[in-house]
């Protein structure tokens, strides 16, 4: 899918912002249409057929993490990105349980966006189910024969940790929420601060300077990122 390809329904009641997007993006080579209210947005995704949604939290007839779980109640599958000026990480993280992919806090520039809707767009596109082989700089984990390499040299996990990664790389380039890896590795009866313990010493094994993590990421107070795969 090129960029030229690709629709982009933009979601927002600020003029500002949806005309900074539309130029920005356009730019980009992305389609852009636009929406300044959730009716006017569910009608557009049946009307127009877009791509990927890039969603405000603050809409004027509806609270954006109602318009996401409705959109996710009817099973609709493209990549959503929430557009934010919140900075409460209670809603940030609500907006991924729901289903979002991503979040960008406003104000943000638009080459980090467009990265964003790059790494959304290709995760879309990935074959559905755990891939056999996850690269990703000088890391690979095979999760048919559960072998994790740093470059060329097999790193010895602990359950946890290997299932911690599984998860991370089934969502590489996407943000995992705290909840949603307790829920997949403890069934979501854990303290949070266990996760963190799990993820300090998983970086311990796989990072070269585990202090300034280069494969797993913080997104603080929500969870984690795993580096996209090349």
């Amino acid at each position: 899918m090129t960029s030229s390809s690709v629709k982009i329904l933009v979601v927002d009641d600020e003029p500002a912002i949806r005309k900074l997007l539309r130029v920005g993006l356009t730019a980009e080579g992305y389609s852009i249409i636009d929406a300044t209210d959730a009716r006017t947005a569910m009608e557009k995704v049946e009307a127009e057929q877009p791509d990927l949604i890039l969603l405000d939290l603050g809409l004027p007839d509806m609270q954006g993490h109602d318009l996401l779980a409705k959109w996710r109640s009817e099973l609709l599958e493209l990549p959503i990105i929430i557009l934010s000026s919140r900075t409460d990480e209670t809603g940030i993280v609500k907006a991924l349980e729901l289903g979002a992919d991503d979040y960008v806090t406003k104000p943000f520039g638009t080459k980090e966006l467009a990265a964003r809707i790059r790494v959304a767009l290709r995760h879309k596109l990935q074959e559905q189910g755990e891939r056999p082989v996850f690269r990703t700089g000088e890391l690979s984990v095979d999760l048919v024969k559960r072998i994790v390499k740093v470059a060329g040299k097999e790193v010895k996990l602990s359950p946890k940790e290997y299932d911690i990664l599984r998860v991370l790389v089934q969502h590489a380039g996407k943000v995992i929420t705290h909840q949603h890896l307790l829920n997949q590795v403890w069934g979501g009866s854990t303290d949070v601060q266990y996760l963190r313990i799990y993820v300090r010493q998983l970086r311990q094994k796989i990072e070269q300077s585990p202090n300034e993590p280069h494969y797993i990421t913080t997104e603080t107070g929500v969870g984690y990122r795993l580096r996209e795969a090349e």
